[in-house]
């Protein structure tokens, strides 16, 4: 329980208590990554669900927005900012490690940011107007699973580091665990939602996607500088959960 909290306690700005150690047996805890986006999920959905009955979809989807940032402290979107300084602004390796670790933000993470912040509000918006409020729990779930596996068989250009933690820490079982906790996830919010098979089965397909994308974009990371960082595990969350958005909308549509 104590590792679980710990992970709860790293990953997000619940008040809890728990004591962090960062020892060898703390990256154990990963296989509670989609079980820190569950929760995650439930209280976005909790408050999206007040928030649009009180006001409407729009209003809803800011606020759903907004309560990301207030339960995460803003830590993912901080990765994304630096990402995008950094990796776009097509320096060499130390240079880009060196705007990464700057606090200010860039132009072009500013505009990263903006963009995806927008986005985000657009398909929650579509999401709620066509009443899939599953999509504010299984967002997290996924954003989560995706550092996970993000952190697989990867390696960091830095000796030390907050992603260090985790990255090249996780083995294919504790994978394999997180996918089956995912599965179970979408399994009992199927019960409650009543989304139906065909989107059950759309939900887990995306799983199968998001471990493709994200092998060829961790790869696509370590060509140019050498490895994956704490702030790229941030970004790959980030844009995970867009992603998804973006996939189960287009899945309704057609």
């Amino acid at each position: 329980m104590n590792r679980f909290l710990g992970i709860l306690t790293f990953l997000t700005r619940i008040p809890v208590k728990a004591n962090i150690e960062f020892d060898e047996n703390f990256n154990k805890g990963m296989i509670y990554f989609p079980t820190v986006g569950l929760i995650l999920g439930i209280l976005y959905f909790l408050v999206t669900y007040i928030s649009t009955e009180l006001f409407d979809s729009y209003i809803g989807s800011i606020i759903f927005v907004l309560c990301g940032v207030i339960l995460t402290g803003g830590l993912h979107l901080d990765g994304v900012g630096d990402t995008f300084d950094g990796i776009y602004s097509y320096r060499d390796k130390e240079r880009i490690l060196e705007i990464m670790k700057d606090s200010r933000l860039g132009t072009n993470g500013l505009l990263a940011i903006l963009f995806l912040v927008l986005l985000k509000i657009g398909f929650i918006y579509k999401s709620l107007d066509m009443n899939m409020y599953y999509t504010t729990i299984l967002m997290p779930i996924y954003g989560r699973l995706s550092i996970a596996f993000a952190s697989y068989k990867s390696k960091s250009p830095r000796k030390n580091g907050m992603g260090n933690v985790f990255i090249g820490k996780i083995n294919k079982k504790q994978i394999a665990i997180c996918c089956i906790f995912t599965i179970l996830y979408i399994l009992l919010l199927n019960m409650f939602f009543d989304f139906g098979l065909k989107l059950m089965i759309y939900n887990i397909i995306f799983m199968i996607v998001l471990w493709i994308l994200i092998r060829i974009y961790t790869k696509y990371i370590t060509n140019i500088i050498g490895g994956i960082t704490g702030d790229i595990l941030g970004c790959i969350c980030e844009l995970t959960e867009l992603i998804y958005l973006l996939f189960i909308c287009l899945g309704v549509y057609i």
